[in-house]
């Protein structure tokens, strides 16, 4: 991948973070930043079959599980597969993830909605099902790497120092396309037009060309995940999930947001927004994009 692929984010000193919103993005600091080059898409799925054609690369949800690492797990959950988003009939309890997250058998970033599912026409989809191992897989092919939680927030704000969203303080007004977040009744009543991923470039890019920066699918960043953005995981083990003492796999920071995104449960499509994802799983609203250091 060359120069012409990639976008040139400035060196900078801005500040990321929050002290507004979700106790995980405060405190708002300051950070420097060196100079990068950054993919202005998020990967697509016609870009990741590139890379497992070339490669024979098989990603973690295509293998098989070890029940070892899953103490407790029925074993119908031990087979190849991974998290699928469904809408609900109606309205449900919010509290509960998994009235819409399903472990689905045979989903994968090939078949993303089960072994019957395929991704034609969706080539120019961002590709999801992607474990961090997978993603981080697809950089080193193409001598690239993943951002840092600081890069990608950087990044994301295009330029503007403390706004909230990639576009401005302003929220979306009704009849504006901005980002591909949930418009309408969360999890079973999407506005047309929304509830699903679109295929990348369709809303508009921020001040540094970058697209999707705010919602479509979430992307993985390097930094393993501390409980705010004052406290610094150094390590998989420093990022366990304290609720979830007995599953000892690694959080990595994900940013930017989803389709599945909506203001009344989820506002975490704006630059300072973070989430811990285990390294271990993908989900039907998790991607990724790259970065390279030097060209």
């Amino acid at each position: 991948m060359t120069a012409e692929d990639l976008v040139w984010i400035p060196a900078q000193s801005a500040v990321v973070g929050s002290d507004k919103h979700y106790p995980e993005e405060a405190p708002a600091r300051e950070v420097s930043v060196d100079g990068f080059w950054i993919q202005p898409y998020q990967v697509t799925n016609a870009q990741f079959a590139e890379f497992i054609a070339a490669t024979g690369y098989v990603t973690v949800a295509e293998r098989p599980l070890n029940p070892d690492d899953y103490p407790g797990a029925p074993p119908e959950n031990l087979q190849p597969g991974s998290m699928v988003f469904t809408r609900t009939a109606g309205p449900v309890d919010l509290r509960d993830i998994y009235q819409w997250w399903t472990w689905t058998t045979g989903a994968c970033w090939n078949h993303p909605r089960g072994p019957r599912s395929s991704y034609k026409g969706r080539e120019d989809h961002p590709v999801v099902h992607i474990a961090y191992e997978d993603a981080e897989a697809f950089a080193a092919w193409g001598g690239l790497e993943l951002p840092t939680e600081a890069e990608w927030e950087v990044a994301a704000r295009g330029g503007l120092a403390h706004a909230t969203y990639t576009w401005g303080d302003e929220p979306e007004q009704p009849g504006e396309r901005l980002a591909n977040y949930w418009h309408g009744e969360f999890p079973y009543l999407p506005e047309s037009g929304y509830g699903t991923t679109k295929p990348v470039g369709s809303f508009p890019s921020n001040g540094y060309g970058l697209f999707d920066m705010a919602g479509n699918v979430w992307e993985w960043t390097a930094d393993w995940y501390g409980e705010d953005r004052a406290t610094e995981a150094c390590c998989a083990a420093d990022s366990y999930d304290p609720a979830q003492p007995q599953f000892k796999i690694g959080r990595k920071v994900i940013k930017g947001g989803s389709f599945l995104c909506a203001d009344s449960y989820c506002m975490r499509y704006r630059p300072a927004a973070r989430r811990p994802q285990m390294i271990d799983t993908g989900m039907s609203h998790i991607g990724f994009r790259c970065i390279r250091r030097q060209i």
